[in-house]
C-alpha cells in the first residue's frame, strides 16, 4: 500500500471564490451553517466578496480552516484515510481536526480567535526572500537584533520576521534573486508575537486534546506526534516560533511517504515539497471537482 501524507495550507493559499462549489454539498452545507453560528458570518459569503475580504486576516483563517476541513470530512466520507498528516501555520489546525485531536467546532473556536489576535497584532513586519545564500542569511540573522527565520519553506524560498527596521537590515546584507515584503499586520511567527501567543495560551489551556487517530508533524518540531501533550506543547509554540517546513518535507521523504495530497486552496504546499523532495507523488484537492476527478466515486474500499 502507498504511503500517503495530507498536508494542508494556511494563511497566503485563500483566493476569492474558493469552496463555492461545496455551498451545495449537504455535509459541507452542514459545516458552513455551524461556522456560521460560531463566527456570526458566512464563510461562503466573505469568500466571494469582490472586495477580497477574505484576504484579512480575521476572515482568512476561519475560511480556510473551515473549507479545508470540509474536504477532509468528503474524504472521510468516500473511505479515505492517510499514514501521516501535517499543516502550514493555520493549516496544522486542520491537521489536528483530520487526527481526530479536537472537534471541528472546538478547532474553529480556537482559530476564530488565533486570527483576532494576529489580525490587531502591530510593531513589526515579514519579507520573503527567493534565491539567496543560505550560511549569508544565516549570519545576517544572527547578526541582527529583533529578526528571525518565521518560515524556512524550502532550500530557495524563506520568510523572514520581525521589526521593520531589522527586516530591511537583512534583505540590505542578504544577495538574493528576490525579496518581497508582505502585506501582513504584524511579524508572525517571531517573539513579537510574545504577548499574542499568552492571551491565545488562556484559549488554548481550556481545549481538551484527544491523542492523535493519526501522526501528525508540527511546524515547530516536524518529527511525528500522537500524544496529546506533545501536540499541545507543540501547538503553543507555533505564533512565536518558526515553520520548518523544509525540515517537514524532508522528513515525510525519510520516513518512506510516497505520496502527498495537499488539501486546500492553491499549490503552495505540493511546489515546495517537489523542490525538497522531487521524488514524492504530489497531488491537490481544493475542490469538490478535484475530490471528484482524484477519488471517483467509483473508487471507494
Amino acid at each position: 500500500m502507498i504511503k500517503t501524507a495530507w498536508v494542508f495550507p494556511g494563511q497566503g493559499s485563500q483566493a476569492i471564490g474558493m469552496g463555492a462549489d461545496l455551498g451545495q454539498i449537504p455535509l459541507a452545507q452542514a459545516r458552513f451553517d455551524q461556522a456560521e453560528q460560531i463566527l456570526g458570518w458566512s464563510i461562503l459569503q466573505v469568500c466571494q466578496s469582490p472586495e477580497d475580504k477574505v484576504s484579512k486576516t480575521l476572515y482568512t483563517q476561519p475560511c480556510l480552516y473551515t473549507i479545508e476541513a470540509i474536504l477532509v470530512d468528503l474524504m472521510r466520507d468516500r473511505g479515505k484515510q492517510p499514514e501521516l498528516l501535517a499543516g502550514h501555520s493555520l493549516g496544522e489546525y486542520v491537521a489536528l481536526y483530520a487526527a481526530g485531536v479536537f472537534d471541528f467546532a472546538s478547532g474553529l473556536r480556537l482559530v476564530k480567535r488565533r486570527a483576532e489576535l494576529m489580525d490587531t497584532a502591530s510593531g513589526g513586519g515579514m519579507a520573503a526572500l527567493m534565491g539567496f545564500d543560505r550560511d549569508q542569511l544565516e549570519t545576517a540573522i544572527a547578526q541582527t537584533p529583533d529578526v528571525v527565520l518565521a518560515n524556512d519553506n524550502s532550500a530557495a524560498q524563506v520568510v523572514i520576521s520581525g521589526t521593520l527596521e531589522a527586516v530591511d537590515a537583512v534583505i540590505a546584507n542578504v544577495k538574493c534573486k528576490r525579496a518581497l515584503k508582505l502585506s501582513v499586520s504584524g511579524a508572525f511567527h517571531s517573539p513579537l508575537m510574545t504577548g499574542a501567543a499568552a492571551e491565545f495560551q488562556e484559549v488554548l489551556d481550556r481545549v481538551e486534546f484527544h491523542p492523535a487517530s493519526i501522526p501528525v508533524l508540527s511546524n515547530v518540531e516536524p518529527m511525528a506526534a500522537i500524544a496529546p501533550d506533545i501536540l499541545k506543547e507543540r501547538l503553543s509554540r507555533q505564533m512565536t516560533g518558526s515553520v520548518r517546513w523544509r525540515e517537514l518535507s524532508l522528513n515525510l521523504s525519510a520516513i518512506g511517504t510516497e505520496r502527498v495530497i495537499e488539501i486546500g486552496p492553491g499549490k503552495v504546499l505540493t511546489g515546495l515539497i517537489k523542490r525538497t523532495c522531487p521524488e514524492l507523488r504530489l497531488e491537490n484537492i481544493s475542490s469538490w471537482a478535484d475530490l471528484s476527478l482524484v477519488f471517483p466515486s467509483s473508487d471507494l474500499p
